[in-house]
């Protein structure tokens, strides 16, 4: 599906961003995974050579424009081209009531989740001019589409991703360059396990989240990666600009 394409995966190190690393490779794609971890970079690199794939490792902050130029100038210079780009590194919510959050906190996120996307896609599209065509997909959330309690600065920050998206889809498609987001719900990652299920707020409300996940349980990594896939990949042709939902019908 991805063969001989060259796909930049941000947040890759871990959770969706690894698994959809692998997954990509698998598809014949030439996957190069970022994630400011470099170690947990070099990890999934080695999981994808391990199963005849190829990768390359990049370190990148997000937040910081040189870097996310560094970052796409390297996947250009290395492989000849940028095919696609999975804009998914994120950081999660501080758990708070937006009277209590602090301003940095909320800049905190905003800056990765929100600016960080758009300094991925400003400088994905400059190199996918060259082709003529490419595709880009952006890791909002269900959260982008819906609120809820104790995450104002996350919701915003995806919300924002959202309409980042369709603008970006207007104004990159004359240039043959689709751009969409995916959506996911409450997905088993190790953000998920290892800190937001141990947050005594979020522990709280864990009850409910599953309960608004009406297919009875929340995701797994291996779904979001998948649709990241499709919407990459030329089976996607005349889907721009869209926000799909993988979320289990929490948005509903």
């Amino acid at each position: 599906m991805l063969k001989n394409k060259t796909i930049l995966a941000t947040g890759a190190g871990s959770g969706i961003g690894r698994t959809a690393a692998q997954t990509f490779a698998r598809a014949g794609a030439n996957v190069v995974v970022v994630d400011l971890n470099e170690a947990a970079a070099r990890e999934t690199v080695a999981a994808i050579r391990a199963a005849g794939g190829q990768a390359e490792a990049v370190v990148c902050n997000v937040a910081v424009e040189d870097e996310v130029a560094a970052m796409v100038a390297f996947a250009v210079s290395h492989y000849g081209r940028l095919d696609g780009a999975f804009n998914n590194a994120g950081i999660e919510m501080h758990n708070k009531p937006v009277h209590e959050l602090t301003a940095a906190e909320w800049n905190s996120v905003i800056a990765v989740d929100l600016t960080g996307v758009f300094y991925c896609i400003k400088h994905e599209i400059l190199a996918m001019k060259a082709n003529g065509a490419g595709s880009i997909v952006n890791t909002a959330s269900a959260s982008g589409v819906r609120a809820q309690a104790n995450s104002s600065e996350y919701v915003a920050a995806k919300h924002g991703v959202v309409g980042l998206t369709k603008a970006a889809a207007a104004d990159a498609g004359p240039l043959g360059i689709r751009v969409n987001a995916i959506c996911p719900g409450l997905i088993m990652t190790p953000m998920a396990r290892d800190r937001l299920m141990h947050d005594p707020v979020f522990s709280q409300a864990l009850d409910g989240l599953r309960q608004r996940h009406i297919i009875g349980r929340f995701g797994e990594t291996s779904e979001v990666a998948e649709a990241a896939m499709w919407l990459l990949s030329d089976r996607a042709s005349f889907s721009t600009g869209t926000a799909m939902l993988v979320d289990g019908g929490y948005a509903i």
